[in-house]
């Protein structure tokens, strides 16, 4: 059974659109291997705490994660 892992900076996403995503996530995989795969795959989606990211070499908080979603650079 398939797994589909999503890591994102907590409080970056709301409830609804986690429940957009793991829906659409799982109709991508339905697309490529047929609906039988639907009944079988998980989809997990895990908050990593703000501050506990980097990228850069730099620690990634939520507020920087909100300001580049809105096209800001931090």
């Amino acid at each position: 059974m398939p797994l589909i892992e999503v890591k994102m900076i907590d409080e970056t996403f709301t409830a609804s659109e986690k429940r957009e995503l793991v829906s659409k996530l799982t109709d991508a995989l339905v697309s490529v291997k047929g609906e039988y795969i639907r009944e079988v795959t998980w989809v997990l989606v895990e908050d990593i705490p703000s501050g506990q990211w980097g990228i850069g070499g730099k620690a990634a908080t939520t507020e920087d994660a909100k300001a580049f979603a809105a096209g800001k650079t931090r």
